[in-house]
Parts: C-alpha cells; structure tokens; sequence
C-alpha cells in the first residue's frame, strides 16, 4: 500500500459529514487527481512523506472557506507551503512554479503567492503546490545534502532545509486536519526521527535567536516513541551536537519525539518537557524553542 494511501485510509475513518451538490463534486474531483508519492532520495522522505499527507488531507477537506491559521483560509495555507517551498527550489536550481521570485523573504513571496492564487480556484491552487513540491523532489537527485544554502535568510545545508520544510508541512497538515476534525496519524519512525532530529539540533539557534548567552554549557535531551533518540547538545553555537554517552551537562530534558518537534514548530503551548537539573536553563530553552517557527 502507498504511503499516501495509507494516509487517506487512515484519514477516512473520521466521523466527517460529507458535502454536498457542487462542493461535493470537487471533492470528489480533488480525490480523483492524487497522485502517488513523489519519488525522493532517501534523505528527503520525510518530506514526500509530508506532502503525501497534505494531499489525503486537502482530500478530505470540506470546509474551505473558514480560517485555519493566520487568518488563512485552505487556499491561502498551500499557497503559503507553496511560497516557501518555491524559495527552496530556487536555492537548489528547481522550477519555481508560479510567479516569479522578486523577494525571497517568506511572507513577502507569500503575499505574492496570494495575490498570483486569488483568481485562481482551490483546485488549481493546490495543483500549483503539489507541482512545486514534486518539482523540488525530482531535483534532489544529483544535489548534495550538505550544500549550504539560504532560502528566507536562514543559512542551513540543504538536507536540513528539506527536513524544515517537512516540519512545517506537517505543522500545517496538522493545523487543516484539526479545522476538519481529522485524526492525523504521526509520521512513521523513519520520517519524525530524521525531524525530530533537526530540532534537537537547532534549539542553540533558537536560544541565540532569543537572545540567551549560554555559555559554554551543554544538555541531555531524550525524545520518547518511535522516531526519538538520545543527544548531547552543546549550546555554545558552531558547536555539533552527537549521540548522548554518559557526558557531563548542566541539564537534562525528557520530551515525547513528536511534542518536541511540534514545540520547535511553534504548535506546543500545551506540551510539558520532564527537567533534571538547571531548572532555570530548562525554562529558557523552553522560552526559546519556537524562535524559527513563522506563520
């Protein structure tokens, strides 16, 4: 079974009440044009993964008018993925579906997005984002994951860009699927280690982002359930973060692997993190997690 299938499967077993006359004939229009999973290199699964998600859920979406998250409506949330993953494209030598890219701040080329979508039908609009995304896929191929680039400003390789625009993708199918009263299963282990991951590694970014001087101190994180693991993360910054092994650290976090990430994504308002040790860093780490989440 494909993994998007899966994911509509899964989807389907809601208590939604179906539309109906014509919205229920573009639902079933939207159903009938999913495509398969776009075909990756490993290193961005997790990304497809999320995308194939998106789509179950835009599939089985019935209330397109109402806001979901910044005021944005359905149409206006895959315009915003499809901005920002356009501006990731341009980076790595991808098309860029719609107009063309005038600035490469987020809100701004989303606010061009918009503007582009607004004639459009929803239809359209996330046929434009689902081009883009495959688009991004297929160019993968031959790139290298370590290749730094700075789509938005952010300057990380480009592994870790795809790895947060799987997140945010995630965020977002999250936010749609809560709006429709959808259950949103979580990512397989092998998609929500690889972006739980990530957030272990960029909480130091955030807490510079915040404006905390950390001195040169370090922290044990542990992230539960499937796709978890165990780091030390040093919080002085440039300094890499590895596989915990018994070092010395001023502080020791315990998060569900999921939590953790929704926490950096800027969805965790109601997850606690387990602390042992400076409970004063702990809350400033806490504080500081959601510094790079956006919109």
């Amino acid at each position: 079974m494909s993994l998007d299938r899966l994911y509509l499967d899964l989807l389907d077993e809601a208590p939604v009440a179906p539309p109906s006359g014509g919205r229920a004939r573009l639902l079933a229009t939207a159903a009938s044009r999913r495509r398969p999973a776009a075909d990756c290199v490993a290193w961005a699964r997790p990304y497809a993964g999320r995308v194939a998600a998106m789509d179950a859920v835009f599939a089985s979406a019935t209330a397109w008018d109402v806001e979901i998250v910044e005021g944005w409506n359905l149409q206006e949330l895959i315009g915003h993925l499809a901005a920002k993953d356009g501006l990731v494209a341009a980076a790595v030598g991808a098309p860029v579906h719609g107009p063309p890219i005038t600035d490469d701040e987020p809100m701004a080329r989303t606010a061009v997005v918009h503007d582009h979508e607004r004639s459009r039908s929803l239809l359209e609009t996330h046929r434009s984002w689902r081009d883009q995304a495959d688009a991004l896929c297929h160019a993968l191929s031959g790139a290298d994951p370590a290749r730094m680039i700075t789509p938005g400003g952010l300057p990380l390789p480009v592994g870790d860009q795809l790895l947060g625009r799987a997140l945010e993708t995630w965020v977002h199918t999250h936010d749609t699927a809560v709006s429709e009263g959808l259950h949103l299963p979580k990512p397989p282990a092998e998609e929500l280690h690889p972006m739980a991951d990530l957030c272990a590694r960029l909480l130091p970014t955030t807490a510079l982002l915040s404006g905390l001087d950390l001195g040169d101190r370090s922290i044990r994180l542990t992230l539960t359930g499937d796709g978890g693991g165990d780091w030390h993360i040093p919080l002085l910054p440039g300094s890499p973060a590895g596989g915990y092994d018994g070092q010395e650290v001023a502080l020791s976090l315990l998060a569900d692997a999921a939590e953790y990430c929704f926490v950096l994504g800027g969805r965790g308002a109601g997850y606690a993190w387990e602390a042992e040790g400076d409970l004063a860093l702990a809350a400033d780490l806490r504080a500081a997690a959601p510094a790079l989440s956006g919109p």
